[in-house]
């Protein structure tokens, strides 16, 4: 029987694809899929290092995988921490059998039949971190094929890197430029990944194509897939991109949702995170998108404690999120990551303060945001079914947005008409209606 691999997730939708094209790349090498880690000949974890709190979860996560393991199996550290902390990860987990970097095929040195294939099981090796590029110099995981996806919704990566220098961001230093994908290669795999709603991401998304094409193509490739698919979802926008055009591309879709990446709404901060914007130019931008699309549904994150975040700063962000009523919210405490520019601004924040910030921003937004929940009670609205009894509508982006409960005889996949009928914290409750969507 040939051997097995299984691949643990951590942080973004980003990582899902990497990980989704590796296991593409895995199953191409003549490896399977495991039942559970602790089955698995080969288990990869694929970290994530934007902030010290996923930092800390993807090295639980890695000497979890240790512990379960079977004996003699390969364990592999991928992603963004492999790529940014090599040499500490080698150093640190010398039970880990490989740590490489994004442009890596470690599988190829996995699989059966290989001229370099580890032999797993046999005499242990010693614990290595492949240099760079060290398998094959032609490997390209942004570009790696993928399979069609299992999930009733699919991701699409329209680009690798950044170009923007935010303060408190170190993704460019590992991540590198920003690197944009061949616009037919995107509907390729759209089409491939064979999923009724396309998720499309990047860390700058409304910049896709600017460094390929030398214009931006987001709104020409969002008109294309909302060609072929009935749902197409667009994930991490910077507020300056958001210009009428695009706007309208998304007003205008069946998913008229707005994820924005706003960070804070003080112009003073907002400058010392090397971005602009003010709360009154977002409020005045969500109020505009509001009057030509009543139905609009607003997403973002906002950092607390900033270096240099003053009260006056604070209660600003509070009371955006009483006027702007985002229909969700993230907040995040500032990360101090070594290699930005904030690493090296004074007036770095007590922790205590924080905290305190962090849950008075909370205490504005989640009334908020159940106020809008239970507002929908009444409503018809179509979903897609993601799972037995689980369902979206085009208001809840999938993992960090609420769901919908509907019957669980629904079949995954499919879109379907309901009627909510009720409302459990931030999740709906709904009925099949007699209308078919």
């Amino acid at each position: 029987m040939s051997k097995s691999y299984w691949i643990e997730t951590l942080g973004c939708a980003k990582n899902e694809v990497d990980s989704d094209k590796l296991g593409f790349r895995a199953a191409s090498t003549g490896l399977r899929h495991a039942a559970k880690l602790s089955a698995a000949d080969v288990v990869v974890v694929n970290t994530c290092a934007f902030i010290e709190a996923a930092r800390e979860e993807s090295i639980s996560v890695v000497l979890d995988a240790i512990a379960v393991k079977k004996p003699g199996a390969t364990v592999v550290v991928t992603g963004c921490m492999a790529e940014r902390y090599r040499g500490e990860l080698a150093a640190a987990l010398p039970e880990v059998d490989i740590i490489a970097g994004f442009g890596e095929d470690f599988f190829a040195g996995l699989s059966p039949g290989d001229a370099r294939e580890v032999k797993i099981g046999a005499t242990r090796r010693k614990p290595r971190a492949i240099p760079a590029m060290d398998l094959d110099a032609g490997f390209d995981l942004l570009n790696l094929p993928v399979g069609a996806t299992k999930r009733a919704y699919g991701y699409l990566k329209v680009a690798e890197g950044c170009d923007r220098k935010c303060g408190f961001c170190a993704i460019p230093s590992f991540r590198g430029a920003q690197r944009s994908r061949d616009f037919y290669d995107l509907l390729k795999e759209a089409e491939v990944l064979g999923a009724p709603e396309i998720i499309t991401i990047a860390q700058d998304l409304a910049s896709y194509g600017k460094d390929l094409y030398g214009k931006k193509r987001l709104v020409e490739l969002l008109g294309e897939l909302n060609a072929m698919v009935p749902w197409v979802r667009l994930l991490y926008i910077y507020p300056t991109e958001l210009n009428d055009e695009l706007i309208d591309a998304i007003g205008s879709s069946r998913v008229n949702y707005f994820d924005l990446s706003l960070q804070h709404v003080s112009p003073t901060l907002l400058r010392r995170m090397r971005r602009v914007g003010s709360a009154e130019k977002y409020l005045e931008r969500i109020a505009s998108i509001r009057a030509s699309y009543p139905e609009a549904v607003f997403r973002s994150n906002f950092i607390v404690g900033y270096p240099g975040e003053t009260e006056e700063d604070h209660d600003l962000l509070l009371e955006f999120l009483r006027e702007a009523r985002l229909d969700w919210v993230g907040f995040f405490a500032f990360s101090d990551e070594v290699g930005t520019f904030a690493h090296s601004l004074d007036a770095h924040l007590d922790a205590g303060l924080v905290t305190e910030r962090l849950g008075e921003a909370s205490e504005v937004a989640d009334p908020i945001i159940a106020a809008k929940r239970a507002a929908q009670v009444g409503r018809s609205l179509e979903v897609l079914i993601q799972s037995p009894g689980v369902a979206r509508s085009y208001m809840e982006s999938p993992e960090i947005d609420g769901i919908i409960q509907v019957p669980k005889d629904l079949v995954t996949g499919k879109l379907y008409t309901v009627n909510v009928r009720d409302c459990d914290g931030i999740d709906l409750i709904a009925s099949l209606s007699e209308k078919a969507s």
